[in-house]
């Protein structure tokens, strides 16, 4: 009986947060080596067919970085990664084109399967808007987003989860690589997003590097630029700050860093009062 009342308890808990989120627009970046993990994967599509059950829409915005360096590795071509990026000639695109639609189409299959509706979209279908990214050197076939289209995710968004492939495509029809968190912050920022989440594989942020016990549940964008300014946010987890900060200037409500490894850390982070990771407010 205690059980049935504490489950109960933490659905009027999650009533307020549904009630709020109902029929509002929630982005998520889900990659890195946590994608390939299928017990964690598992329990984010679940989390994702519950939103959609209760009146969200999600989009999922997915990466694939150790899978396409996997498959490079074993093709014996040299992957070389520069403030993060990865320089992309037109061999290296085609691999990662095929391994990220790889992934696209695993994804919708598995939120199918769990009884969920989904589609995929290939970014540079006229989706993302994209230029050669301008860098201290060539990084070849990379590119900056310069535009989403909204209306191309919201027609589908009416009756169905949206799985976007991160690419690109100039004016030109040039084909670009562009990076996954980037991409989940333009697009949430284009659909007017009520809230940008991103999965990783590390509890949050630390004032205290590699510290849980110096955890921060929130911060202020003020807050957070000056934890980079003393290098207390550093190497990886910058792009994702940096994401943050872009959907936040650009409409997004919140934004959150999570750590995927946790059961339904999104749900928990979303439905609770505590949440599990480190939201990312403006000032």
């Amino acid at each position: 009986m205690e059980e049935a009342i504490r489950k109960a308890d933490v659905l009027i808990e999650a009533l307020p947060y549904i009630k709020k989120c109902h029929n509002k627009t929630i982005v998520s970046k889900y990659g890195g080596s946590i994608l390939g993990e299928e017990k964690i994967r598992k329990g984010v599509l679940e989390d994702i067919v519950f939103l959609s059950f209760m009146g969200l829409k999600p989009v999922l915005v997915h990466g694939g970085g150790p899978n396409i360096s996997d498959r490079l590795r074993a093709a014996k071509v040299k992957t070389e990664f520069i403030d993060g990026m990865r320089v992309t000639d037109e061999s290296t695109l085609k691999v990662v084109e095929e391994e990220l639609q790889e992934l696209n189409d695993m994804i919708v299959e598995e939120i199918n399967k769990l009884g969920g509706k989904a589609v995929g979209l290939n970014g540079k279908n006229g989706i993302i808007h994209a230029s050669k990214k301008k860098a201290k050197v060539d990084l070849g076939l990379v590119g900056q987003i310069a535009e989403v289209d909204a209306q191309k995710i919201l027609g589908e968004l009416k009756n169905k989860i949206v799985v976007v492939l991160p690419m690109g495509c100039g004016k030109d029809n040039t084909v670009y690589n562009v990076n996954a968190d980037e991409a989940a912050s333009s697009v949430a920022s284009a659909v007017e997003a009520e809230k940008l989440v991103l999965l990783t594989n590390v509890l949050g942020i630390m004032r205290i590097p590699d510290d849980n016990r110096s955890f921060l549940s929130t911060l202020t964008e003020e807050e957070a630029k000056k934890l980079i300014e003393e290098k207390i946010i550093q190497q990886g987890m910058i792009p994702k700050v940096n994401a943050c900060f872009n959907a936040l200037d650009k409409g997004v409500k919140k934004t959150h860093i999570i750590d995927a490894r946790i059961p339904h850390a999104l749900l928990l982070e979303i439905f609770t009062d505590k949440g599990v990771g480190t939201e990312i407010i403006k000032s």
